[in-house]
């Protein structure tokens, strides 16, 4: 089983993806901040983290960072408001596997996390 690590912190956000990728079979774990989510990884490393930007403590850059010197093979969906090409870009070029831009199609994000999965 698929271990998928989401991190927001939009209560609303955290909660309907968490209901959605349990009901899609994946073992899921949840964390309202980067900070939160480091300690998540250390004891329980997922497969996929889907990760927004703008939290507080830790940001989604630092957590992308930190996959990317410790835990490299760990896919990385960054969701986030930021929507702007250099913003989308930066995301990609820390090393994010994907960037999607809110509001989002749940429907398609299960789809992108399958894709990256298989």
């Amino acid at each position: 089983m698929n271990k998928i690590l989401i991190v927001d912190d939009e209560p609303n956000i955290l909660l309907s993806l968490e209901f959605l990728f349990k009901k899609e079979g994946y073992k899921v774990f949840i964390a309202r901040d980067g900070e939160e989510a480091m300690g998540i990884i250390e004891e329980n490393i997922p497969e996929l983290v889907i990760l927004d930007i703008m939290m507080p403590k830790v940001d989604g850059y630092e957590v992308c960072q930190y996959l990317r010197q410790y835990h490299e093979k760990v896919k990385i969906i960054f969701i986030s408001a930021k929507s702007k090409q250099q913003e989308i870009e930066k995301g990609l070029s820390m090393g994010a596997d994907l960037y999607v831009t809110k509001p989002f199609s749940t429907k398609d994000l299960v789809g992108k996390v399958k894709n990256l999965l298989n």
